[in-house]
């Protein structure tokens, strides 16, 4: 490069990806930093294991503490909504909130142009702005965690490994023997310990979590439940009931604090409404038909979306199994995110 050095800020955890993502940013020639997000219940390995890369790589490692906006933003919405009876996605909120959020907004403060994750996503200059399309690597692709970005948030943010699977990140990080290698790549959510979310409800927020009944359709009684905070729509085990048939969580009634069972085919939905909606570009003015993913690992299908009241509805053409209030819909048109919202 040609006169001074765009300075990057990488969000680093020490794990692989992290590492190759500052690796490929340091061979292209940017002024690197390291920069790892603390939180009083993280693990104070992992600010070692982030900085003993930086030493490696032979650039500059810094610390943020955000835990307060981790309790804030991620922690009280992850119990408020267990106990309304909805299943949260934390990592969506961290996205929003941490990693794009205060993060961003403290690196920019501190002269950073831009911040770079090892997210599998691309990024992509477009007339009217910049575009989110799914990572080449189809298996790791990460774009349903982030359909929540600003084109504000898109200027400022670079992802390496957008173009790279999985597997060519491992070989380069193996090639260069850094630290991260050879490491396992962890799945959990930083703040739940073992990947326990009922333990840590209990702990959290054990007087607002009561007994209650297990009902079918018809209301007959089948048994009695821990908690609605423990249960989630589609689940199957650990409901503890014995029907002679497999049986599934098809609806969590609040109000009444009861969790209702059925068959399989009565966990298949078709239509729902989607709530605090986001759009990459601009929102949608009319009925359209897109592929919609409803969870991370759930395979999108088809279906129409329209707006209806400040909200939108989205209809499947076929039934999926266990539309869950709480998780996001996120729209795709091919590989390119359009944008989504909360299920409700």
């Amino acid at each position: 490069m040609v006169g001074r050095k765009k300075k990057v800020a990488v969000a680093m955890s020490g794990g692989v990806d992290s590492s190759v993502t500052a690796e490929i940013l340091k061979r292209e020639g940017f002024d690197i930093t390291g920069v790892t997000m603390s939180f009083s219940l993280l693990d104070a390995k992992t600010i070692e294991n982030a900085r003993r890369v930086c030493n490696f790589l032979g650039i500059k490692h810094r610390v943020l503490d955000l835990t307060n906006i981790l309790e804030e933003k991620v922690i009280e919405n992850f119990c408020q909504e267990y106990l309304f009876g909805r299943t949260p996605n934390p990592c969506l909120l961290c996205n929003q909130y941490i990693k794009f959020g205060a993060l961003l907004k403290q690196v920019l403060a501190w002269g950073y142009e831009f911040l770079a994750t090892g997210h599998y996503v691309r990024k992509l200059k477009y007339k009217a702005g910049f575009l989110l399309k799914k990572g080449k690597d189809k298996d790791k692709d990460q774009s349903y965690f982030l359909y929540r970005l600003s084109q504000k948030q898109l200027k400022n943010i670079l992802f390496p490994l957008g173009e790279l699977t999985k597997q060519e990140v491992i070989r380069i990080a193996r090639r260069l023997d850094l630290p991260a290698a050879r490491s396992k790549e962890s799945q959990e959510i930083c703040f739940l310990s073992g990947g326990d979310y009922r333990g840590f409800l209990k702990k959290r927020i054990t007087y607002e979590i009561k007994p209650g009944l297990v009902v079918d359709k018809a209301g007959n009684i089948l048994g009695q439940h821990q908690g609605v905070p423990f249960y989630t729509l589609g689940q199957r085990e650990g409901l503890n009931i014995a029907l002679g048939q497999r049986a599934y969580v098809i609806r969590i009634n609040v109000a009444k604090n009861q969790v209702v069972l059925g068959r399989l085919r009565d966990a298949y939905g078709r239509e729902f409404k989607v709530i605090q909606s986001n759009f990459i570009l601009k929102p949608l003015q009319k009925r359209v038909v897109y592929k919609v993913k409803i969870r991370y690992n759930h395979p999108e299908a088809e279906a129409e979306i329209w707006p209806q009241g400040g909200n939108f509805k989205v209809r499947f053409r076929h039934p999926q199994f266990a539309i869950t209030p709480g998780q996001s819909a996120v729209f795709y048109d091919r590989d390119i995110v359009i944008g989504g919202g909360l299920i409700r």
